[in-house]
């Protein structure tokens, strides 16, 4: 008889060692349901992981596109992580991510065609705020009506959607588009554009401030005040009461701030590799964001270890799309196993297998 037994304390070995398994086991995984598609598994997981990074043709292009998929996944995966800790579950960042694009793109538009150097510290602060609004929604609905923060953020998503396809067509259309759904493309506006900081890197001012916030988040959760309330908040929430630690201030930081880093993720994106705001301007990166923050035990340095392997799989994935002709859907479905196996792995951090018969209750 196999059972589940619970460990005194937490494993630090198994917390360890979950993400690397989660890993090697999406890869075996993966490999079959390649294979079931009709492609070499081995070939499929070489262009995965192998070939963006080291491939005679592709390698060139693909590595500056590793920090060019990171940043956001980075970015939108550090605000995450703080909330997650602290017991606070933002699932709508991508809801955030859409609004940050939306608002940041619409104040540089405002001045079009103006060359100010004040136009792109403004779309920053604009996409911020504007991310940081709509995570204010559900922070505000759950400390004064009590509502799921998971619900609600989550819904907001599909009406940040519905906005982004209005002013796609609408108030952010191209007048100059010739009717085709989409504002005008910021690449071709100097003021605007969020352009590569060294040619050839792929680094823009989407990676920098990525790892502003790692450095950031680390500094805060291991060295201030406020990082300890938000870990107590987290993981005693009677305690952090009894201390003092206004829950509801608690729950206005951690989505306010997730929010913030999202809206700036998709003011990056939108001014810098998207380039315009269009009905498909939503990549998902709010959810796969998760995955990162996971992956990366909800810790600043492993969110950063984590956005870049899943932004290999972004590329890769692109890859394997073009050179073996698997379906995007496949490879959506490879990077989902990796949250599935992480969290299936994660049992074993509290408790151990045992093999024979239990004790039979009287």
């Amino acid at each position: 008889m196999i059972r589940l037994e619970k460990r005194p304390q937490p494993s630090r070995l198994w917390s360890a060692l979950t993400p690397v398994i989660a890993v090697i086991l999406t890869m075996i995984a993966g490999a079959a349901l390649f294979a079931a598609l009709g492609a070499n598994p081995f070939e499929a997981i070489r262009t995965l992981f192998w070939d963006p990074l080291f491939h005679p043709q592709f390698a060139a292009y693909s590595r500056p596109q590793l920090l060019v998929k990171a940043a956001p996944l980075i970015l939108i995966a550090i605000g995450l992580s703080i909330g997650f800790k602290a017991g606070i579950w933002n699932i709508g960042a991508e809801g955030q991510y859409i609004m940050g694009a939306i608002c940041g793109a619409g104040a540089g538009l405002a001045f079009y065609p103006s060359e100010s150097p004040l136009i792109f510290p403004l779309m920053i602060l604009a996409g911020a705020l504007g991310g940081w609004a709509w995570a204010m929604i559900p922070a505000i609905l759950r400390t004064t009506l009590g509502t799921n923060e998971i619900l609600v953020s989550l819904m907001l998503v599909y009406v940040a959607e519905t906005i982004l396809g209005s002013v796609s067509t609408g108030l952010l259309r191209n007048p100059e588009g010739m009717g085709f759904p989409g504002s005008r493309n910021l690449k071709q506006w100097d003021a605007a554009h969020n352009a590569e900081i060294f040619s050839g890197t792929g680094a823009h001012w989407g990676v920098v401030a990525a790892l502003i916030a790692v450095i950031f988040a680390y500094i805060m959760l291991s060295r201030h005040m406020l990082g300890f309330q938000v870990r107590l908040t987290g993981e005693a929430p009677r305690a952090a009461r009894f201390s003092g630690v206004n829950p509801a201030r608690i729950v206005l930081f951690c989505l306010g701030l997730s929010g913030l880093l999202a809206g700036m993720a998709g003011l990056f994106e939108v001014s810098g590799p998207a380039g315009q705001i269009s009905i498909d301007f939503n990549s998902g990166y709010g959810f796969t964001a998760i995955i990162v923050a996971f992956l990366g035990r909800l810790n600043p340095i492993g969110i950063l270890l984590a956005g870049l392997l899943m932004a290999l799989t972004y590329i890769g994935g692109e890859l394997a799309q073009l050179m073996l002709g698997l379906p995007g859907a496949s490879i959506q479905l490879f990077q989902g196993m990796l949250l599935f196996f992480l969290l299936g792995t994660d049992v074993f951090i509290n408790y151990r297998l045992r093999f024979g018969r239990g004790e039979v209750a009287a």
